[in-house]
């Protein structure tokens, strides 16, 4: 936590609200819990959110009553969600009477809907913050998440204690909807690291080199990162358990390409691994960590893959930084 300062307020200070509890926003929310925060927090379907109790927090059977607090962060599946719960007939925003102060949507949605919900907060007098998350929930859970920030910067400064008790790094890129497109070109590039990971690591196999021995030599080289240790897991044993699926994906590389295109972009590579993904997808792999391109690659090089049931170390300590999605 930064030094205190008069525009901020900290986080013990602050009545924080929480809508939408699946496996990122309850990951996320019990780190603000687990931080001393006065928590209260809402999922339609309640069961999701009892777990939340344990860690402090109270659970809301509507979202009016999240109304009066502070700060409301959102983690909804995309724009039709992150709409109804703040605009729709019984959400935050649906009333004449009280209102949060601020809201801080932590959703991966398109600018051109993040910038209507900013304006439907301005009409109302709430502030709004656009934050999306590098990270899935295990990464938040081993507090290494990054948030990247935009909106009024005043308004960053109030929250920016509530946003690191969240995540290591925290990084303020400008006002409007600026962090939109810094995650998803983040995800252009997840896709396409992950895809490259899969060639090489195929390649080596096919060549007689064990895929644990060749991604333990890789992320001890000047090539390895974060991201690359923790997926080594899932491609040495094969465990699809889904931290980000192919159709997530590919929505993030639908919205990543038409900003190229409407900004007269080329990116060829980003283009070609959106195909991969598809054909991914329309193999039936919907389900499944997107972490199945190897898979994929595999049997493009005529292999077929089998688990190697070798412990891998995931790189996930409390001193990293953020991984993927």
């Amino acid at each position: 936590m930064n030094s205190p300062n008069p525009g901020r307020t900290e986080p013990s200070q602050t009545s924080v609200g929480w809508i939408g509890t699946g496996r990122m926003g309850a990951a996320m929310a019990a780190r603000l819990a687990d931080a001393g925060v006065d928590l209260a927090v809402w999922n339609r379907t309640p069961a999701k959110a009892r777990p939340l109790e344990a860690h402090g927090a109270s659970v809301c059977a509507s979202i009016s009553e999240l109304r009066t607090r502070d700060v409301v962060f959102t983690t909804v599946a995309g724009p039709p969600d992150l709409e109804e719960v703040l605009l729709g007939d019984n959400g935050l925003l649906a009333t004449d009477g009280a209102v949060p102060g601020i809201v801080v949507d932590c959703s991966t949605v398109s600018a051109e809907s993040s910038q209507t919900i900013r304006e439907a907060c301005a009409e109302r007098g709430v502030a709004f913050l656009a934050a999306p998350v590098s990270g899935n929930a295990q990464v938040v859970e081993a507090g290494q998440a990054g948030l990247v920030v935009s909106g009024p910067e005043e308004t960053f400064t109030r929250v920016e204690p509530l946003l690191r008790e969240i995540g290591t790094t925290v990084t303020y890129v400008g006002d409007g909807e600026a962090s939109r497109l810094v995650k998803i070109a983040h995800n252009l590039f997840l896709g396409v690291v992950t895809q490259s990971l899969a060639e090489v690591t195929v390649l080596a196999e096919k060549g007689g080199v064990s895929r644990h021995a060749f991604l333990e030599f890789l992320n001890g080289s000047v090539l390895g990162s974060t991201f690359t240790r923790y997926k080594s897991p899932a491609f040495v044993n094969l465990d699809y358990t889904p931290t980000f699926t192919p159709p997530l994906l590919r929505k993030d590389f639908d919205l990543g390409l038409g900003a190229a295109s409407d900004m007269d972009v080329p990116m060829p590579l980003a283009a070609i691994t959106a195909a991969l993904i598809q054909s991914v997808i329309g193999r039936g792999r919907t389900d499944e960590d997107f972490a199945v391109l190897l898979d994929q690659q595999a049997a493009s090089s005529g292999m077929e893959l089998t688990p190697e049931h070798v412990d891998v170390d995931d790189g996930l300590t409390t001193n990293g930084k953020a991984g993927e999605s």
